[in-house]
């Protein structure tokens, strides 16, 4: 009796090669289409982390069905004074619908 067939019997072995355009183990690789990450885009991480804690503070008011500028204005309006910043970051990216909505937008009510 011969040896027992493993699945590997079937598919050709190569071996890796390590060079400019492959990355060595537990590296990963940047998509053909991603630029490299650019001082800007962190700034707009770190804003939208910020907002996102924002969505998260239950003391604002519930954030369902309006705009995170609403829920800042509204809470203001309340006299719950929310953060400055969160309203400076919403003024300064007001066509990025990122920023304006909530976490929450994509799910309905």
């Amino acid at each position: 009796m011969g040896r027992k067939r493993l699945i590997t019997d079937s598919y050709p072995v190569g071996k890796r090669r390590e060079g400019p355009t492959r990355t060595s183990k537990g590296e990963l690789a940047a998509d053909p289409g991603e630029t490299p990450q650019s001082p800007g885009r962190d700034v707009d991480l770190t804003e939208l982390a910020l907002l996102r804690q924002f969505d998260l503070a239950w003391q604002y008011g519930p954030c369902t069905g309006i705009t995170r500028l609403q829920r800042w204005h509204r809470a203001e309006e309340m006299g719950l004074d929310p953060p400055r910043e969160v309203h400076q970051v919403l003024q300064t990216h007001q066509g990025d619908p990122r920023f304006q909505y909530s976490l929450w937008h994509i799910y309905p009510l």
